[in-house]
Protein backbone atom coordinates (compact mmCIF):
# COMPACT_ATOMS: atom_id res chain seq x y z
CA UNK A 1 0.00 0.00 0.00
CA UNK A 2 2.81 2.07 0.87
CA UNK A 3 4.21 1.94 -2.46
CA UNK A 4 0.74 2.74 -4.30
CA UNK A 5 1.08 5.64 -2.34
CA UNK A 6 4.36 7.00 -3.31
CA UNK A 7 3.49 5.98 -7.06
CA UNK A 8 0.51 7.81 -7.12
CA UNK A 9 2.35 11.23 -5.41
CA UNK A 10 4.84 10.60 -8.38
CA UNK A 11 2.19 10.07 -11.18
CA UNK A 12 0.02 13.15 -9.65
CA UNK A 13 3.27 15.46 -10.27
CA UNK A 14 3.56 14.13 -13.92
CA UNK A 15 0.54 14.85 -14.51
CA UNK A 16 0.24 17.99 -13.52
CA UNK A 17 3.57 18.75 -15.22
CA UNK A 18 1.31 17.65 -18.88
CA UNK A 19 -1.03 19.70 -17.68
CA UNK A 20 1.21 23.08 -16.90
CA UNK A 21 3.20 22.35 -20.10
CA UNK A 22 -0.45 22.68 -21.93
CA UNK A 23 -1.55 25.76 -20.19
CA UNK A 24 1.87 27.34 -20.61
CA UNK A 25 2.95 28.81 -24.31
CA UNK A 26 6.51 28.25 -23.37
CA UNK A 27 9.01 25.52 -25.12
CA UNK A 28 9.52 23.36 -22.00
CA UNK A 29 9.11 19.85 -21.90
CA UNK A 30 6.44 18.71 -19.25
CA UNK A 31 9.32 16.39 -17.54
CA UNK A 32 11.02 19.59 -16.79
CA UNK A 33 7.98 21.36 -14.98
CA UNK A 34 7.81 17.92 -13.19
CA UNK A 35 11.13 17.82 -11.60
CA UNK A 36 10.50 21.82 -10.34
CA UNK A 37 7.27 20.77 -8.89
CA UNK A 38 8.52 18.02 -7.15
CA UNK A 39 11.68 20.20 -6.13
CA UNK A 40 9.51 22.39 -4.84
CA UNK A 41 6.88 20.01 -3.31
CA UNK A 42 10.07 18.77 -1.30
CA UNK A 43 11.34 21.99 0.05
CA UNK A 44 8.07 23.35 0.90
CA UNK A 45 7.38 20.22 2.91
CA UNK A 46 4.64 19.42 1.10
CA UNK A 47 5.71 15.97 0.27
CA UNK A 48 7.82 14.37 2.76
CA UNK A 49 11.01 12.10 1.56
CA UNK A 50 9.97 9.20 2.93
CA UNK A 51 5.93 9.88 0.86
CA UNK A 52 8.25 9.12 -2.40
CA UNK A 53 11.70 7.96 -1.65
CA UNK A 54 11.22 3.98 -2.17
CA UNK A 55 9.70 3.99 -5.46
CA UNK A 56 11.48 7.22 -6.62
CA UNK A 57 14.66 4.99 -5.63
CA UNK A 58 13.20 1.72 -7.49
CA UNK A 59 12.62 3.84 -10.73
CA UNK A 60 16.30 5.38 -10.59
CA UNK A 61 17.63 1.87 -9.94
CA UNK A 62 16.17 0.64 -13.31
CA UNK A 63 16.57 4.17 -15.18
CA UNK A 64 17.97 1.97 -17.94
CA UNK A 65 15.43 0.09 -19.10
CA UNK A 66 13.37 3.42 -19.07
CA UNK A 67 15.82 4.36 -21.96
CA UNK A 68 15.31 1.37 -24.52
CA UNK A 69 12.27 2.55 -26.63
CA UNK A 70 14.48 5.93 -27.32
CA UNK A 71 18.02 3.91 -28.06
CA UNK A 72 15.15 2.00 -30.39
CA UNK A 73 13.98 4.98 -32.04
CA UNK A 74 17.57 6.50 -32.46
CA UNK A 75 18.86 3.25 -33.97
CA UNK A 76 15.43 3.13 -36.40
CA UNK A 77 16.66 6.78 -37.16
CA UNK A 78 20.16 6.07 -38.19
CA UNK A 79 19.70 6.70 -41.56
CA UNK A 80 18.37 10.28 -41.07
CA UNK A 81 20.67 11.16 -38.37
CA UNK A 82 23.95 10.22 -40.60
CA UNK A 83 23.65 13.47 -42.09
CA UNK A 84 24.14 15.68 -38.74
CA UNK A 85 26.50 12.87 -36.61
CA UNK A 86 29.56 15.31 -36.82
CA UNK A 87 27.44 18.07 -35.53
CA UNK A 88 25.75 15.71 -33.50
CA UNK A 89 28.57 14.00 -31.84
CA UNK A 90 30.51 17.65 -31.67
CA UNK A 91 27.33 19.18 -29.57
CA UNK A 92 27.83 15.85 -27.43
CA UNK A 93 31.02 15.91 -26.37
CA UNK A 94 30.78 20.13 -25.63
CA UNK A 95 28.09 20.06 -23.70
CA UNK A 96 28.98 16.99 -21.78
CA UNK A 97 32.22 18.97 -20.53
CA UNK A 98 30.52 22.37 -19.58
CA UNK A 99 27.70 20.36 -17.63
CA UNK A 100 30.82 18.65 -16.03
CA UNK A 101 32.66 22.08 -15.31
CA UNK A 102 28.86 23.32 -13.92
CA UNK A 103 28.01 20.72 -11.80
CA UNK A 104 31.69 20.70 -10.07
CA UNK A 105 31.83 24.53 -9.51
CA UNK A 106 28.26 24.42 -8.04
CA UNK A 107 28.91 21.13 -6.01
CA UNK A 108 32.13 23.21 -4.90
CA UNK A 109 30.23 26.13 -3.98
CA UNK A 110 27.90 24.16 -1.92
CA UNK A 111 30.25 22.11 -0.26
CA UNK A 112 32.42 26.17 0.73
CA UNK A 113 28.67 27.07 2.00
CA UNK A 114 28.13 23.77 4.84
CA UNK A 115 31.87 24.12 5.43
CA UNK A 116 31.84 27.82 6.30
CA UNK A 117 28.27 27.43 8.39
CA UNK A 118 30.00 24.36 9.80
CA UNK A 119 32.85 26.86 11.06
CA UNK A 120 30.34 29.46 12.34
CA UNK A 121 28.91 26.83 14.33
CA UNK A 122 31.80 25.33 15.88
CA UNK A 123 32.75 28.82 16.49
CA UNK A 124 29.48 29.44 18.28
CA UNK A 125 29.64 26.49 20.63
CA UNK A 126 33.18 27.37 22.04
CA UNK A 127 32.25 30.78 23.07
Amino acid sequence: MKYIKQICIILGICFLAEVLEFLIPLPIAASIYGLLLMLTALVTGVVKLKDVEGVADFLTENMTILFIPSTVGIMDSMTQLKEMLVPLVVISVVTTFIIMAVTGWVSQGIMGRKHKKDRRQEGGRKA
